[in-house]
């Protein structure tokens, strides 16, 4: 069953596109697999990134795959400003190919599903949020029961990347890692 891809927010979009247009943008990313890009590259699959903040979940911007070719080279993130959506930066990395291999295997599930980007700052930890309803806005919605949670490489100790967690059950998993512990000598 494909996956169900919402679209990004027009302005978002155009603000990655004046970025990818801008040299000045570009070679000032010092991302070396876009600076090397032979032929044009386009901004594709675009996925919500929201951050788990206790149990809740916030949108905080829009990230795109660069791709150049039949690969991606790149990603760039916008975000949300009061002027509406801007560019925030370009980067590469390990969480690239492993979004694209997340995405993948998500595309031969049974049940649709809409992508997104669930980051978790407190484990320095991103999956690939597989949101139950494919029709919702994907601004907005709360993390269900069911949504399925895919880390993505690197992944902290204890997680295995690419293993598809029922989000019932990561999270109390999550949650026990990031509550920090009581100070010495304070009441628990």
């Amino acid at each position: 069953m494909p996956l169900h891809v919402p679209p990004a927010p027009a302005p978002a979009l155009r603000s990655v596109l004046t970025a990818l247009a801008s040299p000045t943008a570009v070679r000032e990313a010092r991302t070396p697999s876009l600076l090397r890009a032979q032929g044009p590259v386009t901004p594709e699959l675009p996925l919500p990134v929201h951050v788990l903040d206790g149990t809740a979940t916030r949108l905080t911007g829009w990230r795109f795959l660069i791709r150049c070719g039949e690969r991606s080279v790149a990603a760039a993130e916008t975000m949300l400003t009061p002027d509406g959506w801007a560019f925030s930066h370009f980067f590469e990395g390990p969480y690239i190919a492993s979004t694209e291999r997340a995405l993948r295997q998500a595309e031969v599930m049974q049940q649709p599903y809409q992508p997104r980007l669930l980051s978790i700052p407190g484990l320095y930890m991103l999956a690939l949020w597989l949101h139950g309803d494919s029709t919702a806005d994907a601004a907005t919605g709360r993390l269900a029961a069911t949504d399925l949670l895919v880390p993505l490489a690197p992944a902290p100790p204890g997680i295995a990347a690419h293993r598809p967690h029922r989000a019932a059950e990561l999270l109390p998993v999550l949650t026990h890692r990031v509550t920090p512990a009581p100070l010495l000598g304070s009441p628990a």
